[in-house]
C-alpha cells in the first residue's frame, strides 16, 4: 500500500546575515515529525566573503543538533571544548545533554573554487532518560557517511541517521530516528517501505518531485499518513534531483519547548534557563579555532 500525503507547505523566512534560511519545521501543520522538532534549510546561495564569525553562540539542552552540509563547510565550536570543520557532504552532530553552548561558522568549501553554501540544520528531541547526560559531539566528513548506489547508475541513498538495508549511520541514535538523502537521476525512481505508526516527512530542497504519483513543488515540506506502506520518489526533471526523508516513531513523552530548549516539563525549561544564566553551561574558547590546523 502506498502512503498518502497528509499536507504540504513551504517554509517561513528566518534569514541570518547573508544566509537565506527557510524554517520548515515547526510549521502551521506540525510541531514535530517523530523526534525531529526543528528543520532550517539554508537555501543555496553564493557568499560574497569568507565568514570569520559564527552565527551566534547560543545554548541548548535536551536535544541533539545535526548540521548537514550539502555544499560548503561548517566549523563547530562548543563550551565542552569541541572543535572541528567538515566540508561538502559532511555532518556536524552534537548532543546538548544537560547543557552546552555552541556556535557554527558556515562558509564555502575551501577545498573548491565555489562560493556556494547549501545546508540543513535539524533538532532531534531526546528521550527523557538521556536528556541529563553529559554533552557529546561527533563530526563526519562526506566519505564517512554510509551510501548505497542504485543499479543502472540511477542514483544513490546516503544514510545520515539511522539504518537502511546493510547501512548504519555512525551518528548516535537514542530516538531510533532516520534521516535519508536520496539523489535520483532523470527518469529514476526509488521506493522505501515504512512500518505502522512511523511518522515520515519529505523535503524537496531545490527541484520539484513526485511522491507516490503526487507532484510537489521545489521547497515543499510534505508529511505522510501513519499507515504502514511505501513511498516512491520519482524524478521527472531534466536534471538530477535530491530528496530528504526523515522521521521515526511518535515521541511518547510530554514535550515542553521554549527558545533553544526542549524538555519534558515547564519546570525543566525554567531550570534550563536558570542554569544557563548561572553560567553552568561554560563558555566557548574561540582561540581553539586558531590553534587547530
Amino acid at each position: 500500500m502506498k502512503k498518502k500525503s497528509s499536507f504540504s507547505t513551504q517554509g517561513q523566512r528566518a534569514d541570518m546575515g547573508e544566509l537565506i534560511i527557510n524554517r520548515m519545521l515547526p510549521n502551521r501543520y506540525a510541531d514535530a515529525v517523530g523526534p525531529f522538532v526543528f528543520l532550517d534549510h539554508i537555501v543555496p546561495g553564493f557568499q560574497s566573503r569568507v565568514q570569520t564569525e559564527g552565527t551566534g553562540a547560543h545554548p541548548h539542552r535536551g536535544i541533539a543538533t545535526l548540521t548537514y552540509m550539502l555544499t560548503g563547510e561548517s566549523e563547530h565550536l562548543d563550551s565542552a571544548g569541541n572543535y572541528a570543520k567538515v566540508h561538502s557532504g559532511g555532518i556536524q552532530w552534537m548532543n546538548a545533554g544537560n547543557g552546552i553552548i555552541h556556535d557554527e561558522i558556515l562558509n564555502p568549501d575551501s577545498r573548491t573554487d565555489s562560493s556556494l553554501v547549501h545546508a540543513f540544520q535539524f533538532w532531534i528531541n531526546l528521550p527523557s532518560a538521556v536528556k541529563a547526560r553529559q554533552p557529546a559531539y561527533l563530526a563526519l566528513e562526506s566519505h564517512q557517511v554510509p551510501v548505497k548506489t542504485f543499479g543502472n547508475a540511477s542514483g544513490w541513498i546516503r544514510v545520515l541517521m539511522g539504518s537502511f538495508d546493510e547501512l548504519d549511520s555512525p551518528i548516535p541514535n537514542p530516538s531510533e530516528a532516520f534521516l535519508y538523502h536520496i539523489h535520483l537521476n532523470t527518469g529514476a525512481d526509488f521506493t522505501l517501505n515504512f512500518a505502522e505508526q512511523t511518522e515520515v516527512a519529505a523535503f524537496l530542497p531545490t527541484r520539484a518531485g513526485t511522491f507516490n504519483d503526487e507532484p510537489f513543488d521545489a521547497g515543499d515540506f510534505v508529511e505522510f499518513d501513519r499507515e504502514a506502506g511505501s513511498i516512491t520518489c520519482f524524478n521527472e526533471n531534466a536534471e538530477a534531483s535530491d530528496y530528504l526523508l526523515f522521521g521515526g516513531t511518535t515521541y511518547q513523552e510530554p514535550i515542553a519547548a521554549e527558545g533553544p530548549f526542549v524538555m519534558n516539563s515547564r519546570l525543566e525549561i525554567a531550570n534550563a534557563y536558570r542554569d544557563y544564566y548561572n553560567g553552568d553551561y561554560g563558555t566557548i574558547d574561540y582561540e581553539k579555532r586558531k590553534s587547530t590546523p
